[in-house]
């Protein structure tokens, strides 16, 4: 049993550390001449908390009424004005086009943010200390960005400013983000497979939230789907291939997707299933066009 009080305890939970002399990327000091509170790359184990949680159960979560009442500026400050300062009658034309479903610790939204740096997106997560770890890492490391020389090879396009994560729960308030047809990529990696048959409707596809799914998704768009539970990717596949807004992507089509490598290796699970040498499933559709 540790020995840290009760103070340490609630100051490791409150987030990361800051320090007046060094910069943290990787966990590697890279600046000792900052005069700046800078803050430190989290650590997961200060953030753990159960893996699932009920979808169910009423959780205190933020949402708008609709996707206009969004404010987008705390999220992506470098695309998005504070409310405060938008001139009257301005509108933003930048909007979220990704979004990871269940992101987790957020491995897929730090491996594609430089990537595609103008590209918005934006990971979902219902647990309150995954998704403050996934906030300070963004913050860190974005910090730490911006404080490299431009010559800097650690330097990414972007400086992450194109990612950012949001506790909520997504079989409930999805059409409260997004706009009918807004989104050109969902992901749903390593989902709860919920085995007992008795769990099946707590899974995140079920013929009625693919309906919400085709709502957000814009003609075109792609849902990734990859699990290590061979079940639950055969019922994820059998609604998807039986819904008529999905169409499904052949393998060889697939091949060579840079964007569908890091849905299947840049998480947290992805990595553990590679450590155990487990099997991935992986199954990809494509959103048809709008019936005339």
């Amino acid at each position: 049993m540790s020995k840290r009080t009760h103070d340490q305890v609630e100051q490791m939970e409150a987030g990361p550390s800051t320090s007046g002399s060094n910069a943290i990327t990787n966990g590697v000091v890279t600046s000792a001449d900052v005069n700046v509170g800078l803050l430190q790359i989290p650590q997961k184990r200060f953030y753990r908390q159960r893996a699932h949680a009920n979808v169910f159960v009423d959780h205190e979560l933020d949402y708008p009424k609709s996707p206009a009442e969004m404010d987008w500026s705390l999220h992506y400050p470098q695309y998005f004005a504070l409310p405060d300062t938008q001139p009257e009658g301005a509108q933003n034309t930048k909007k979220v086009e990704w979004a990871d479903v269940g992101c987790g610790f957020g491995g897929l939204l730090m491996a594609l943010a430089p990537m595609f740096p103008d590209t918005l997106m934006l990971g979902m997560e219902i647990r309150m200390s995954v998704t403050k770890y996934v906030t300070d890492r963004i913050a860190a490391t974005r910090q730490v960005q911006s404080l490299l020389p431009s010559e800097s090879t650690e330097k990414q396009q972007g400086g992450y400013q194109n990612v950012s994560v949001i506790r909520a729960n997504s079989m409930k308030h999805m059409p409260n983000f997004f706009e009918k047809g807004q989104l050109s990529k969902i992901f749903f990696l390593f989902p709860d497979p919920h085995f007992k048959n008795r769990k099946h409707k707590a899974r995140i596809i079920t013929p009625g939230l693919l309906a919400e799914y085709a709502y957000i998704l814009r003609p075109g768009g792609i849902l990734y789907t990859v699990t290590d539970v061979k079940d639950l990717h055969e019922w994820m596949a059998y609604h998807l291939n039986n819904h008529p807004l999905f169409i499904p992507i052949p393998n060889e089509e697939l091949e060579g997707d840079a964007i569908l490598e890091a849905a299947r290796t840049s998480t947290e699970e992805g990595k553990k299933v590679e450590r155990n040498k487990g099997d991935k499933w992986v199954a990809c559709f494509r959103r048809a066009d709008n019936p005339e």
